[in-house]
């Protein structure tokens, strides 16, 4: 399977992937046009969509890629997502012929109530749940929802490349860099962040074990962290660590 990042919207990502045939899915196309553009310039087939919350600006280009393309829509049980045409849960399988390729959804509340991810390919499709070096704001979860989710996504293997929905890193990694100041792989990833974008190259996808030595949102128990949190009075457990870091992010101007 080939990944490509799509550019699309102010900083959205659609993911496209597709296989040495031709054959094609797309996950949370916000954009309808941006993923013609790229079936028609790369020859490719679309095969299904895969939605994984029910945003606008990850689903407001589904209904017209469905009615184009007669290609299944896999969403969550949500009905904010009336593009959908097949519903998928937690534990569930989402499996494809063409291209051939197989996906385990998991529920991961705390940026919507019905987000999921898909997890297949050594791929993590994870929408707004995970960022490099962030995490989603939490529209409707609570702190346990988004941690817990959190720790589900932590517990895949390093080598998973993390494909989150849009390109936060370089503002996520202003807010960590004095979090965690002291962090060698942080100051490492944030060099090759700023690299990247120097080129206008995408920051995503990134490995798992990356984000668990760089990311502060997954990293609330460790030393720095729950220093930090001391810094500024929080003395909770580690739901309140999120919660802490979680707001001086939403507050953070920098």
């Amino acid at each position: 399977m080939h990944l490509i990042p799509l550019p699309a919207l102010a900083d959205n990502y659609i993911w496209l992937l597709h296989d040495d045939a031709g054959q094609a899915i797309v996950v949370d196309p916000g954009d309808a046009e941006v993923v013609e553009q790229a079936l028609t310039a790369r020859k490719l087939r679309l095969r299904a969509v895969l939605l994984t919350h029910h945003h606008n600006d990850h689903i407001g280009g589904a209904a017209a890629l469905r009615a184009r393309h007669a290609v299944p829509v896999y969403a969550p049980v949500d009905d904010r997502i009336d593009s959908a045409t097949e519903r998928v849960r937690d534990g569930d399988r989402v499996e494809l012929a063409s291209p051939s390729v197989s996906f385990e959804v998991i529920a991961i509340p705390g940026h919507t109530l019905s987000h999921i991810a898909y997890i297949g390919a050594g791929l993590l499709l994870c929408g707004d749940t995970l960022f490099s070096l962030g995490c989603g704001r939490l529209f409707e979860g609570t702190p346990a929802q988004m941690l817990a989710s959190l720790d589900r996504l932590s517990k895949l293997p390093g080598e998973t490349l993390v494909c989150g929905g849009h390109e936060y890193t370089e503002a996520n990694g202003r807010f960590a860099r004095p979090v965690e100041p002291t962090n060698p792989a942080l100051l490492q990833r944030l060099q090759v962040v700023a690299e990247l974008r120097a080129r206008q190259l995408p920051t995503l996808p990134v490995t798992l074990a990356s984000e668990l030595a760089t990311n502060p949102f997954l990293r609330v128990d460790s030393e720095a962290i729950i220093g930090w949190c001391r810094q500024h009075g929080i003395e909770g457990d580690r739901v309140d660590r999120f919660a802490a870091i979680r707001g001086a992010k939403d507050a953070f101007r920098g």
